[in-house]
């Protein structure tokens, strides 16, 4: 059972996000289509919202729990982008 969280796999989870912060570009506006990309980042959500349910059953309390953050992630970034209609501040950060 991974149930402790080690200096090692926060120093994993930061590096891994260190470099991507690294690469992030932002892009020139572009046209999309905003249900299509409401799908996309709600089909991310629920992917990573699964991985936290079986690596919690697996007894890797660390995965799980970095999973699910990744999953409020998804959900938080498709809020703020307005890609999702939320109104409650309790569960997303919002304006």
């Amino acid at each position: 059972m991974n149930a402790t969280i080690t200096k090692e796999k926060v120093d994993k989870y930061l590096s891994i996000t260190e470099e991507a912060l690294k690469q992030i570009k932002i892009s020139n506006e572009k046209s999309f289509d905003w249900k299509e990309k409401a799908e996309d980042f709600l089909d991310m959500a629920r992917r990573y919202f699964d991985d936290a349910k079986y690596y919690k059953e697996k007894g890797d309390f660390v995965t799980a729990f970095a999973s699910v953050s990744y999953a409020h992630g998804w959900l938080d970034a498709g809020a703020r982008l307005g890609l999702f209609d939320v109104k409650d501040k309790k569960y997303f950060t919002i304006d």
